[in-house]
């Protein structure tokens, strides 16, 4: 779906933004390099300090991995280092306001993004990632479903299930309350959640990971732009690298319909 713009040379630039202990940049890079884009490493240091600025991106990803050790609270800690930074909040806060940017926070990303919710519209009802019901990391191969929101990143893909790795110790979605649970329920922007073998949503140890209620494992905000999810789609973008495929699969794997995606919108 991307190839006509990629064809003709135009290559929108993202930021592959990583903090101290992120480990998950390479693969990001190159989903985003071969869906047609421009990957430019970007260090939260090279933010705060003003050598590079957000306005000069069409997109950024907050991408997953060991931030701060993976400490307790990283993703949050990430989130305040841009909170509490006045240059690095009105970057932040003027990148998520222009209305032709994207963005996509994966594992430790998406915990970080769902601290910034303050910042991005439409976000105001994110839950926060704690830490996962079972009391360790987990990685593992899980199955997850795609359902019918505005998410830029997951457009075309309502309904489809396929296998996709985690790797977290905090994956959790905790909302302040019931009442507020249903209303992310009820908004349209879940977007992601985790199914077990039969394709029904699931809460149940395994097939969730982390105990998420309603199995929840990503959501977007309310126009799509910028979405957040547990799982890593940037590791198994290629077929060969997922741990089982359909004999019909060829170079790619499901998840890289995610990023072709960002690149059409990008037109």
């Amino acid at each position: 779906i991307a190839a006509p713009f990629i064809r003709r040379g135009q290559h929108p630039r993202i930021a592959i933004l990583r903090e101290q202990g992120v480990n998950g940049q390479m693969e990001m890079a190159a989903a985003f390099h071969r869906s047609g884009f421009e990957a430019v490493d970007v260090h939260m240091s090279d933010i705060i300090s003003g050598r590079v600025l957000l306005e000069n991106f069409n997109a950024l990803v907050a991408c997953g991995g060991f931030s701060y050790g993976d400490v307790l609270g990283a993703g949050e800690g990430w989130a305040k280092s841009i909170l509490f930074n006045a240059q690095a909040r009105q970057q932040f806060t003027q990148f998520f306001a222009r209305e032709s940017t994207l963005a996509f926070g994966i594992c430790n990303g998406c915990q970080m993004m769902s601290n910034l919710h303050e910042l991005i519209p439409g976000a105001a009802h994110w839950p926060h990632f704690v830490r996962n019901k079972s009391e360790q990391f987990e990685g593992r191969t899980v199955l997850v479903q795609v359902n019918d929101t505005p998410s830029v990143f997951l457009a075309g893909m309502k309904g489809s299930r396929f296998p996709v790795p985690v790797a977290h110790g905090e994956g959790l979605a905790e909302f302040a309350d019931m009442q507020a649970q249903q209303a992310a329920l009820a908004s349209g922007t879940v977007a992601l959640q985790f199914v077990d073998n039969y394709g029904r949503v699931t809460e149940q140890y395994p097939a969730n990971p982390n105990g998420a209620p309603a199995g929840i494992a990503g959501l977007c905000n309310t126009d799509g732009r910028f979405t957040i999810m547990m799982p890593h789609p940037e590791r198994v973008f290629r077929a060969v690298t997922n741990a089982w495929k359909a004999d019909n699969w060829r170079e790619d794997g499901p998840t890289m319909r995610m990023f072709r995606n960002a690149r059409l919108w990008l037109n």
